[in-house]
């Protein structure tokens, strides 16, 4: 391969690559900020609904053939949940112009791990990840529980955040009730839902199946 064709090959991608991202900046310009609002709106209620369901059925050991397909593609389903809320969190602020407050970097910093470390562990189907996710999930039920709280009782958040936007500031409230921190809340929930519902059960028909290979050597 010429130089020439090495050089038009690398500007020919990168040339691909500004058209898709362009692309996508003007589609999301092109949609109103209030949609885009009310559809995470929904997303989460559909994640946080999704996940409490999946955790009772769980809970009740209703195995159904639709609920062991949730449970094979947890982990996938645990990514997702992760990526959405770090796009939709990143689309908030750089697009929207939302100023994140300090309550809303701690949770980013919970999430945006997140979103790749259930990736890693989606393609190695590695369901030990829960452990691993667990303080930051921990922490982000914590922080996105007390932001949510004091979003409807501000005389709770007194100190909570020092320079920057206020802790007890609403952009927006979908329904009367979804705000970002509510969003947040339904994410971390629905990621511990998929992670922790049913993998003792697989962990015991693994042992199992272990045990009746050993058995039988």
């Amino acid at each position: 391969m010429s130089a020439c064709d090495s050089i038009g090959g690398t500007w020919g991608f990168n040339s691909f690559k500004v058209f898709i991202l362009a692309l996508g900046a003007g589609i999301l310009t092109m949609v109103s900020v209030r949609t885009v609002e009310l559809f995470a709106s929904l997303l989460a209620l559909v994640a946080l609904v999704g996940g409490l369901g999946f955790a009772s059925v769980g809970y009740f050991a209703l195995a159904t053939g639709f609920v062991n397909e949730i449970r094979r593609l947890s982990l996938w389903l645990a990514w997702l949940v992760a990526a959405v809320a770090t796009a939709g969190s990143l689309y908030f602020s750089e697009v929207a112009h939302y100023a994140p407050c300090r309550l809303c970097w701690f949770q980013r910093i919970c999430m945006y791990p997140l979103a790749g470390i259930l990736l890693i562990a989606a393609i190695r189907k590695d369901r030990n990840v829960r452990w691993y996710a667990l303080p930051l999930l921990i922490a982000g039920v914590c922080l996105s529980g007390y932001h949510y709280l004091i979003e409807w009782k501000p005389s709770l958040g007194d100190g909570a955040c020092g320079i920057g936007p206020s802790c007890t500031d609403v952009w927006f409230r979908r329904m009367g009730f979804v705000t970002l921190a509510f969003m947040a809340l339904c994410g971390f929930i629905a990621i511990v839902a998929l992670l922790f519902t049913g993998t003792p059960h697989d962990d015991l028909e693994r042992q199992a199946t272990d045990g009746s290979e050993i058995s039988t050597k």
